[in-house]
């Protein structure tokens, strides 16, 4: 456990999340890591970067979630680890790595069932962003160069992936309100709106922190 403060961000496509992720480590002064993470995994697993690019965020249903975090709680010498399925080495790489941007540094991890990961660390702010659906339409035929169908089939598919991952590997269901600290609607406040609650949210919940020791 340590001070620094990690805040993650999961989003519905579209949602412009990744784009709040952007604003608020400019504005906090630090990283913010959403692919940038698979490359720091891959550095520290010695797995290629890839692999991490083809199975990133790809669940998996070979066997089951327990067998991979008790081979997690084993290492990665283990004989088990070294039978597993690539999508779980993917994983397990990506959880250590958050672990340990975490332990070294303030940042914003988008993703990647980050807020799971760091479930144990108090200084971490979860953060879960939508959008109404016209605007998440638009923003994705506007970001892909694509019409509205395709635009819409992109991020029905999206999700469905994304909320797929999350499931399968967290103890949460993904984008469930009592599963964050906090559910922003970005239609609702805009980007730079969604930067400041979460700011103020951040500090709110570090000085309640503070209170509690």
């Amino acid at each position: 456990m340590n001070g620094n403060l990690v805040i993650t961000i999961g989003r519905q496509c579209g949602s412009k999340g990744m784009l709040v992720g952007q604003k608020l480590a400019e504005a906090m002064g630090v990283k913010c890591y959403d692919k940038e993470l698979l490359t720091e995994a891959a550095k520290h697993s010695g797995l290629s970067e890839e692999l991490f690019e083809t199975h990133d965020e790809k669940p998996t249903n070979s066997f089951l979630y327990s067998l991979v975090m008790d081979t997690y709680s084993m290492g990665y010498n283990s004989s088990a680890y070294m039978d597993m399925p690539i999508n779980h080495k993917i994983f397990l790489a990506q959880f250590d790595t958050i672990k340990k941007l975490a332990n070294e540094t303030s940042c914003v991890i988008v993703g990647r069932c980050a807020d799971y990961a760091l479930a144990d660390y108090p200084n971490t702010v979860t953060v879960y962003i939508t959008g109404d659906e016209e605007d998440k339409i638009a923003y994705i035929q506007e970001l892909y160069n694509v019409n509205e169908a395709k635009a819409k089939d992109i991020m029905i598919k999206t999700d469905k992936k994304r909320a797929s991952y999350y499931n399968y590997y967290a103890s949460k269901r993904w984008g469930e309100a009592k599963g964050y600290d906090l559910c922003l609607n970005c239609s609702s406040v805009g980007v730079d709106g969604a930067v400041k609650i979460i700011q103020e949210f951040a500090k709110v919940k570090i000085e309640k922190n503070k209170e509690k020791k």
